[in-house]
């Protein structure tokens, strides 16, 4: 795909999206959501689906995502979402066939395939359900926008951070704030150019 008589080959963009608390905790949101997500977050929420044809998951995300979507009977619109969309795996453990529909292994080097994808055709391209996943693409320079939506919650427990202790001094801008009725926030951030 090209730009508009300029010759410029137009990438498709990498995104991802964090819940997180207060104190830090970016998994598990159900555990501590709650009445903070609003209709805002729903809208947030329609609006990258109507953008994403293409899913990255990490092993984990993948397992424990597996284990519910096919069967979810809350959450109707990203159940049909999740389910359709082409899902590419990043695992050093899983092997052959996946069983959820849409789901493939990634062969070979995972970041040369996600170059591959950004060059083809298509949509956005989303990493989901992955602390790991988005941290490695992140530091790639693979990751174009990470949105981060803080709730108005301490969760008190579940895995903190999404960086580590020794992670490279990594230069941010801000591309979108938001605060929504019920006082989440909702930050975009692209790699500094």
């Amino acid at each position: 795909m090209t730009g508009a008589g300029r010759g410029n080959i137009i990438m498709r963009k990498v995104t991802a999206g964090l819940f997180h608390s207060v104190d830090g905790v970016v998994e598990a949101p159900d555990q501590w959501q709650f009445d903070a997500f609003d209709q805002e977050l729903g809208a947030l929420l329609g609006d990258v689906m109507g953008k994403v044809d293409t899913v990255l998951l990490g092993r984990v995300g993948y397992q424990e995502w597996a284990g519910y979507w096919p069967n979810a009977t809350a959450d109707g619109d990203f159940a049909d979402f999740i389910n359709g969309v082409p899902k590419h795996v990043a695992s050093r453990t899983l092997k052959g066939k996946l069983d959820w529909q849409n789901a493939s292994l990634v062969e070979g080097d995972f970041f040369d395939f996600v170059r591959a994808l950004k060059a083809q055709e298509g949509g956005e391209i989303a990493a989901m359900a992955g602390i790991t996943l988005v941290r490695e693409l992140l530091f790639a320079g693979l990751l174009d926008e990470l949105t981060l939506i803080t709730h108005p919650v301490v969760a008190g427990a579940g895995r903190r951070h999404l960086f580590q202790p020794g992670d490279a001094t990594t230069r941010l801008t801000l591309v979108n704030s938001t605060t929504t009725s019920k006082g989440n926030v909702v930050q975009t951030y692209s790699l500094a150019k």
